[in-house]
């Protein structure tokens, strides 16, 4: 398995069809999935992109080898896979909540 995490807002998961493959918004518009690899780096990435968002968020561990679609890794850290495609369902394999503190800074994931 090649894990690697997705954040999502929790609306959004609720509202999704399951027995379709997973298609974020950035599918459309950028050509990709953007995925972390590592919960500290998970965490780091909320931080700095979701802390002014209140809504409630969730992390997907997305297994890479299970999917169809191309993945690529492109930054020099090598830490932000691109999924070129869908995610199937069944390559999902744990969805857990991202923990924020009374500030609403992001420390982590919790099971849901």
């Amino acid at each position: 398995m090649r894990p690697t995490y997705h954040l999502l807002p929790a609306e959004t998961w609720a509202s999704l069809d399951r027995s379709a493959p997973y298609r974020a918004s950035s599918l459309e518009t950028e050509g990709f999935i953007h995925c972390t690899d590592g919960a500290a780096a998970l965490v780091a990435t909320a931080e700095r992109h979701l802390r002014a968002d209140p809504r409630p968020f969730l992390a997907l561990t997305v297994d890479l080898d299970a999917i169809a679609a191309r993945w690529s890794i492109e930054d020099t850290a090598g830490i932000y896979p691109h999924v070129f495609g869908p995610i199937e369902q069944d390559a999902i394999r744990r969805v857990e909540r991202m923990v924020r503190d009374e500030s609403g800074a992001f420390t982590g994931l919790a099971p849901l």
